[in-house]
């Protein structure tokens, strides 16, 4: 054979091997996000506790609480980090037009752990300050970072009288990978999940 026919030959079979690859390479990306995905969906439920609505001293206090499934409690042990974003939003109820917005909270609050160490960290923040703190077991950073407890929401004697509710939200971000997971995670959705629940109406307010 002569230099030209083998170099032509090893052209065609690189060139065949590199289109071969990139259909190999799609194939275990789609097949590789499709079970990360069957996973997120199978993990289980991760739900909302409350919200629990007091007046107390004029102000509307809010309770609420999140349960999270129990595969997210695994990965916070295994020492992935968490970012939890919360929003408490109050609502006016109308008979005829949407329910209107009248007020919002909103905060982020950071879970890790190390599962060498055994340190478990949390942080909380509201946009204008930080609190950060240290535990001594998981169960304790869980018990402080996944409760909201009375949360000042509003002054009823700012309110108009009506029926109000509380809606708690909460959204978890699909925490950062190494670039080589995260390479194949380009089908899998932005949040690992966002849950929403409201609180039995209420009246509130005064009158004009």
């Amino acid at each position: 054979m002569s230099s030209l026919a083998f170099r032509n030959a090893f052209k065609y079979i690189h060139s065949t091997l590199t289109v071969h690859m990139k259909v190999l390479t799609q194939l275990l990306t789609l097949t590789f996000s499709l079970i990360l995905f069957c996973s997120y969906s199978s993990a289980g439920e991760t739900e909302i506790i409350g919200p629990e609505v007091e007046i107390h001293d004029n102000q509307i206090r809010v309770t609420a609480s999140l349960s999270l499934n129990e595969k997210s409690l695994q990965e916070l042990r295994n020492g992935v980090t968490k970012e939890l974003r919360f929003t408490v939003d109050l609502f006016r109820v109308w008979k005829i037009w949407p329910d209107e917005f009248i007020t919002g909270k909103y905060f982020v609050r950071t879970l890790k752990s190390d599962p060498v160490t055994l340190e478990y960290r949390s942080a909380s923040g509201d946009g204008n300050t930080i609190v950060q703190k240290k535990f001594k077991s998981f169960e304790s950073m869980i018990g402080w970072a996944l409760i909201i407890n009375d949360l000042k929401l509003a002054n009823v004697r700012e309110l108009e009288q009506g029926s109000y509710f509380v809606r708690v939200s909460v959204e978890s971000k699909i925490r950062k990978l190494p670039p080589v997971i995260g390479y194949f995670m380009i089908f899998l959705p932005e949040n690992e999940f966002k849950i929403r629940k409201d609180s039995p109406h209420f009246t509130a307010g005064t009158q004009e």
